[in-house]
Parts: C-alpha cells; sequence; structure tokens
C-alpha cells in the first residue's frame, strides 16, 4: 500500500512537471534592434500574440550597461526589444516581417536620424530555427525589397539582454507628446514610407 501511494504521489509530481515545462514552453523570445527601442517597442507592443516588449541592450561587451555608457557608442551594444509572445497566436515569421518593415536596412551604424552602432539594425537569433528564418527573411527582402542600396542588417546570436532603465520602459505611453515630437522630427515614418510604401 505505501509503495502504491508513493507510485502515485511520484507520477502526481511528474504529471505537473511536465504540465509546468508545457506552460513554460507556451511562450517564446525574440530579439531585435531596430534603432531607437522606444519606437520598436510601441510597434511590437500592438501586434496580436505579443505579450510583451522590453527595452533593453544586447551584443556589446561590457557588463550591466547604462544608457549613458552605451550612449558614447564604445560598449559595442544596441538599442533592442526583447519580444516575448505566444507561438499559438503570432510566428516568428510575422515578427521578422513586422521587423523589416519598421527599419532601415540599408543603413549603416544607425537609424533615421539616430547615428552610432547603438543604433544598428541587428536580428539577435535565440536558436537554430530563428537562424533559418531571419536567414530565409533577408533573403526574400534582398530580391523583392522596393529600393535600391545593399542590405546592411545583421543576423547574429543572441547574447546577454541588459533590461535598460525603467523611464525608457513604454516610452510611447508615458511620454506621447514628447514621443511623437521625436520620432516625427527624427524622421522615420516618412523614411519607412519612402522605402516600403504601404506595406505592413
Amino acid at each position: 500500500m505505501n509503495f502504491l501511494i508513493r507510485l502515485i504521489a511520484t507520477l502526481a509530481l511528474a504529471a505537473a512537471f511536465g504540465a509546468g515545462a508545457h506552460a513554460a514552453a507556451a511562450t517564446a523570445r525574440a530579439t531585435f534592434a531596430g534603432g531607437c527601442f522606444w519606437c520598436m517597442e510601441e510597434v511590437y507592443e500592438k501586434v496580436p500574440g505579443v505579450i510583451s516588449a522590453v527595452s533593453g541592450y544586447m551584443g556589446g561587451k561590457t557588463k550591466n550597461p547604462t544608457y549613458e555608457s552605451i550612449s558614447t557608442g564604445t560598449t559595442g551594444h544596441a538599442e533592442v526589444v526583447q519580444v516575448e509572445y505566444d507561438p499559438s497566436k503570432v510566428t516568428y515569421a510575422r515578427l521578422l516581417e513586422v521587423f523589416w518593415r519598421n527599419i532601415d536596412p540599408t543603413q549603416p551604424n544607425g537609424q533615421f536620424c539616430d547615428h552610432g552602432s547603438q543604433y544598428r539594425s541587428a536580428i539577435f537569433v535565440h536558436d537554430a530555427e530563428q537562424k533559418k528564418l531571419a536567414d530565409a527573411s533577408k533573403g526574400v527582402v534582398e530580391k523583392t525589397k522596393p529600393f535600391k542600396g545593399d542590405i546592411v542588417t545583421q543576423i547574429v546570436p543572441a547574447a546577454e539582454f541588459y533590461v535598460a532603465e525603467q523611464y525608457h520602459q513604454d516610452y510611447y505611453k508615458k511620454n506621447p507628446v514628447r514621443y511623437k515630437l521625436y520620432k516625427t522630427g527624427c524622421g522615420r515614418d516618412a523614411r519607412l514610407q519612402a522605402l516600403w510604401g504601404d506595406a505592413k
């Protein structure tokens, strides 16, 4: 009887563990650098199936970077958004489509009015499947792009992600007037329209 009780308890524990593992696998991560992370955060938070988009830093050589340090362009980090999403509601391929349509892939070491390696465009891939899909999407863009210029966007392995300071999170929501002035003044929407037209 004690054996049966222990067996039932073990199976119940294993079932609970399996359910927890399944739940943990129900979401996935993607990381994109598209210039100012305020703008990319807004873009991805409006995509159905995206759970969150967090501004931060990735790809550098120093530990615990700050906005002030990465702004010098010497740490090697890029401004990124780390996206948590539900693969049953939105695919990684769709997130890649959104990425391309919201950057200038012909601009090296910068995006729009922001210049420096910290504003470079890049796809930080978390596994082999993401790498395969990212490479394929870049190939499609290179063949079908409605503009001239080489695609300089990087596809690189994901590195340690550092969450940006709290005042950067959801900046477009917390400071809508300043955000709109920045975005308009930077020429982001105008340049995207010139590059991609009405493609979304």
